[in-house]
């Protein structure tokens, strides 16, 4: 991977770094329920043919997908808003933690900011969801914290449940930083 694509300013998440993440815990599926803030993502995972997109039309339908996929001996990967994961909450519930399904849910966590004033109430009930359901989760806002990528994974594995990666700003950095990208390539 070119070096360039892998650096990026303090504070900002690469793409190339989150795709290069799922590549090295083995992610055979990607299902997801597409959304304007991860476009870069998209577009990388697109174009990688080690990794198969599937589209749902609702969030919770992800997750029977994902337990039918790893049933079948595939490693899926949920990528979904945080608001979609607060309305599939019984899918999460039945097929993910009553089955025993070690996936990871990358969750964009809209509404969240680091400056701890939160406005949006998805923001303020998305970990308070999660410590309902007893589901362990990590935080990545920034490049320095994609291994705990990883981590989720091999917590995911060895537990045999859901863990949640909550992708701190809603991937704003992932927008900015394919925004600078492309301006540094046309100069």
């Amino acid at each position: 991977m070119d070096q360039a694509l892998m650096q990026t300013p303090e504070g900002e998440l690469s793409p190339h770094i989150v795709l290069a993440e799922m590549k090295k815990n083995g992610v055979t599926h990607v299902v997801y329920l597409p959304d304007s803030e991860t476009n870069s993502l998209y577009v990388l995972m697109k174009a990688e043919p080690s990794v198969r997109l599937i589209t749902v039309s609702r969030e919770g339908m992800a997750f029977s997908l994902a337990a039918g996929l790893w049933v079948g001996g595939k490693k899926p990967i949920i990528l979904i808003q945080n608001t979609g994961m607060l309305e599939s909450g019984d899918s999460l519930r039945g097929w993910g933690i009553d089955l025993n399904i070690p996936v990871v849910m990358m969750v964009g966590y809209r509404g969240w900011t680091r400056h701890g004033v939160t406005r949006d109430s998805a923001a303020v009930f998305t970990e308070r969801f999660l410590n309902a359901f007893g589901i362990n989760y990590y935080l990545v806002e920034k490049t320095s914290d994609a291994p705990r990528i990883s981590t989720a994974f091999e917590e995911s594995e060895k537990a045999k449940r859901p863990v949640a990666v909550l992708m701190g700003d809603e991937y704003h950095g992932f927008n900015d930083w394919e925004k600078r990208r492309l301006e540094r390539e046309a100069k």
